[in-house]
């Protein structure tokens, strides 16, 4: 135990703190940490160092150089900085390196060295130039704090969804402010800054003067500020060499302390754990490190060479050329849990296998997950993988952005290993990693795009939740466009095929495409797309080769483009359907009687090349009966187009005009039969029973006298029925005496024909009380048909 707690150092009576090493870096650096733009990522994140910057005392024609490396110091990327002079580095929330230049412009670089985007931060910041920057970290994301040559500051809270803030000017503000910060209160960034012994604090409208409760006397300037990793509280160092601890919101002081040093620090972050009541700063000098809290002692480490601190959730990280270390405060559970090292946590957790054997009802679930989780924290913080994370990190963290920066430095396998050994869904583990590998894959230029679908293909196969069409546009982003046409084939669902097709001016291949999965939408899609995208000729041809498009386009143009309708028969030679066409535009197009009849005159010349003699023939009798209907309106008045020819004989009878009707039969060859039961109609309705007796005489009736019977006793007229029914020819006899109600009669003439079937017709018309008589008089007539 004495060698375990050997390096743990006291803070007070109830705290200490330990000192660590996490790696021995290896990464030959060629000048001090001085010398260098630094950022260093938290969570056990990256280094970036941006060497040679623009100084005065370096020569001009020397180009910097922008490196990145592990928390390991394994080299990730390096490049020639080629932009603009460089104020300061910082990392976001995702791991992209975040270069605010001297203009205001931000570059943003992968973890790799790749150039993502970039952005300015206005104008104003333009003109003026950066002073100073700060990259900073919210609830919102990641932001960018700016403090130009004209003493302003600009700020956005997220950098993914850039808004600028200029916030409001500080009153007598004429040079730098000797130290400033953001501050996040109530998800809003603000910035605190100092000028002499006066602190400000600027929201989005307002400059407010911040005093701080419990500072001691005599301080003329700030030095140094820094906000803890929650922003929850805030420490100033004074010129006087005080530190002055309390909450972020001003309103309380937690502790002050005097460490007899004036100097300016190098730097100066919090150093505190979740959960625990210690609070304290670590503030390093040159070759000075000190850690002060609560109590009237410090920690003191000497530093061999130029250290840099990074300020973590649970502690702080400090590295060197020749090492990187974890400064913490030790924990009351360390010896069981050992969050801070996962290596002793391992050992405590042997410990507890051993000891819960002697437990009764001892829950396995709790130990087991810990012993994940530690084989996890181990792996990860090996040399080659470089991500020191302690266990309270990992926990904030959460596994799936673990996998997801494992996955940032392409260490594919170990994320694959991690997800079937925690058991993780596919679609939220393996999968994701496999889309993220194959993504990667296609960057791989060097690689032919046959081997590289197919590489792709047998690693992924039909892996749930890997969507072929999505590495394909990553491939097609790449600029390489046939490598993305080979992944789609694998692609099962042509929903996302398609837009990516269209996307990629494939537009033949999307309709295809479109066209075997049946989905009529899409092919719609496709074709809309075509339509824009091609002139009418090729858009028709192409049209021509794809029977089932064509005949779509023609159901959409029928009720969206008619004259587009037009050209695709008129280019198909279709001339049926082309008559067809001109018949309906005749109808709903044309207003005028001109139109209309010009339209049909089309229609007939197109049924004529089609040689439908029927169709040919029945449009121009329907152009001769327009132009009638013409005539009658203007001699007779009343309403006669859009009629057909029965109906336009019908309406001269019902006006009166039968010789114009006969004309017009004899003219469209309508027969007697149907033109007898016209005229027979119409003069029933207009009860003109006169001149439907005079009709009837004229000549003998072709459609016999029975329909006259019906008419008449539909109109309820029994006395003019009566009148045809002695005019009934034999067969039809019966039936028209019982229609006029002379049952008797129609008895008689049933047994004079000695007909089976209109004596029981007659019956059928008999009742009990009135035709008893009749009903005899059948029956006996049946029974000597009988005997004979």
């Amino acid at each position: 135990m004495d060698c375990y707690t050997a390096n743990w150092n006291p803070l007070g009576d109830s705290a200490f703190y330990r000192k660590y090493e996490l790696y021995s870096m290896d990464w030959d650096l060629k000048e001090e940490l001085r010398d260098c733009l630094v950022a260093a990522a938290p969570y056990g994140g990256p280094i970036a160092l941006l060497r040679n910057p623009w100084r005065k005392e370096k020569a001009a024609s020397v180009r910097p150089v922008l490196e990145i490396y592990s928390a390991s110091g394994m080299p990730l990327a390096s490049l020639m900085w080629k932009s603009g002079p460089v104020v300061s580095l910082g990392w976001s929330a995702e791991e992209e390196l975040l270069c605010v230049q001297e203009d205001g412009v931000v570059l943003v670089y992968g973890l790799h060295g790749d150039f993502r985007r970039h952005f300015s931060m206005g104008n104003e910041v333009l003109q003026n130039r950066v002073l100073d920057a700060r990259i900073f970290h919210t609830e919102l994301g990641s932001g960018v704090a700016i403090l130009t040559g004209a003493h302003r500051f600009t700020l956005s809270a997220n950098v993914s969804d850039l808004k600028l803030r200029r916030m409001p000017e500080v009153p007598g503000l004429q040079s730098a402010p000797s130290c400033w910060t953001t501050l996040c209160r109530d998800r809003v960034a603000h910035i605190l800054l100092a000028v002499g012994p006066d602190l400000y604090l600027l929201d989005h409208a307002t400059c407010s003067p911040v005093t701080l409760p419990g500072l001691a006397p005599g301080v003329s300037s700030f030095l140094q500020m820094a906000v803890s990793f929650t922003s929850r509280h805030l420490a100033l160092f004074t010129d006087t060499g005080y530190i002055w601890m309390g909450t972020a919101s001003f309103k309380e002081k937690l502790c002050e302390f005097n460490c007899n040093i004036r100097a300016p620090p190098k730097q100066m972050v919090w150093c505190s754990r979740p959960r625990s009541k210690e609070r304290a700063v670590v503030v390093a000098w040159e070759r000075r490190l000190m850690v002060v809290g609560d109590t009237p002692e410090s920690i003191q480490f000497v530093l061999d060479e130029d250290s840099y601190l990074v300020p973590e959730l649970d502690g702080v990280r400090i590295f060197s050329r020749t090492t990187h270390e974890f400064l913490h405060e030790v924990p009351g559970e360390a010896l069981t849990r050992a969050p801070g090292d996962p290596g002793q946590g391992l050992l405590g957790t042997t410990a507890a296998s051993f000891g819960k054997c002697f437990l009764d009802r001892f829950p396995p679930d709790s130990f087991v997950r810990m012993c994940q989780d530690l084989r996890i924290l181990n792996a990860i913080r090996d040399y080659h993988i470089g991500i020191p994370l302690t266990y309270s990190q990992y926990k904030q963290l959460t596994i799936q952005v673990l996998l997801d920066r494992l996955v940032l430095r392409r260490l594919y396998p170990l994320a694959i290993q991690i997800c079937e050994y925690l058991r993780l869904p596919e679609v939220q583990g393996v999968s994701r990693i496999l889309a993220h590998w194959a993504c990667y894959k296609v960057q791989q230029k060097d690689v032919s795009d046959e081997d590289v679908a197919r590489a792709i293909n047998q690693k992924l196969g039909d892996t749930p939740g890997v969507s072929y069409s999505d590495i394909a546009a990553r491939a097609y982003g790449c600029g390489r466009t046939e490598l993305a046409i080979k992944l789609l084939e694998y692609e099962p669902r042509s929903g996302e095929q398609v837009p990516l097709l269209l996307k990629m001016k494939r537009s033949k291949l999307a309709l295809s495409k479109a066209i075997e999965s049946g989905d009529t939408d899409l092919v719609f899609t496709v074709l809309l797309h075509l339509k824009n995208e091609l002139n009418r000729g090729d858009f028709f041809m192409t049209l021509r080769n794809q029977p089932m498009a064509l005949s779509l386009y023609r159901q959409f143009c029928k009720h969206q483009e008619l004259e587009t309708l037009k050209d695709l028969y008129n280019q198909d030679d279709n001339h049926q359907e082309l008559g067809s066409f001109h018949i309906r535009a005749s109808y709903t197009a044309e207003e005028h009687i001109e139109g209309r009849v010009a339209a049909l005159q089309k229609a007939a010349e197109a049924f004529n090349k089609a040689k439908n003699d029927f169709a040919a023939k029945a449009t121009e009798d329907q152009m001769r009966l327009l132009r009638l209907q013409r005539c009658l309106e203007d001699e007779l008045g009343g309403r006669f187009l859009d009629l057909s020819v029965h109906d336009t004989v019908t309406t001269l009878i019902l006006g009166g005009h039968n010789k114009r009707a006969e004309q017009v039969a004899r003219d469209f060859r309508i027969p007697d039969k149907r033109l007898w039961w016209l005229k027979l109609t119409a003069l029933a309705d207009l009860e003109d029973w006169e001149e439907l007796e005079k009709f009837s005489k004229s000549k003998k009736s072709p459609i016999g006298y029975l329909p006259f019977v019906e008419i008449c006793m539909k109109q309820h007229n029994k006395y003019e029925a009566k009148k045809y029914a002695s005019r009934v020819g034999p067969e039809q006899k019966v039936k028209a005496l019982l229609l006029v109600g002379d049952v008797a009669q129609a008895a008689d003439v049933a047994i004079e024909h000695r007909n089976e079937a209109e004596m029981s017709l007659v019956l059928s018309h008999c009742t009990g009380a009135t035709d008893g008589a009749t009903v005899d008089k059948i029956q006996r007539a049946r029974a000597q048909a009988q005997k004979k």
